[in-house]
């Protein structure tokens, strides 16, 4: 007995499409191969086959942000020594 199938028609940034079609290209899968092989991980999962979250930043990260924005600020005020590469602060700490 022949399979049915069925379509299915979803809007998609145009960007985002060119850019998994070449990563899927590159696994030797087609977009149409990939999208049954979610829908199977669906089923199989009885839900979605990764978490789904919104992710909040930890405390530490949150600190490290603020301490990031305060030496930012100290580097404009030229309390603070900046670098604009990797060179010049290597050269910095290498002539005190």
């Amino acid at each position: 007995m022949k399979a049915l199938t069925s379509a299915i028609n979803v809007q998609v940034n145009t960007k985002d499409k060119e850019e998994a079609t070449n990563i899927l290209k590159d696994l030797g899968l087609n977009m149409s191969t990939a999208i049954n092989m979610f829908i199977k991980q669906i089923i199989k999962n009885d839900g979605l086959p990764f978490n789904v979250s919104n992710p909040k930043p930890n405390k530490e990260l949150l600190e490290a942000l603020e301490e990031g924005a305060k030496i930012e600020e100290e580097i404009r005020a030229g309390k603070r020594n900046g670098y604009r590469n990797a060179k010049e602060m290597l050269r910095s700490i290498l002539d005190d």
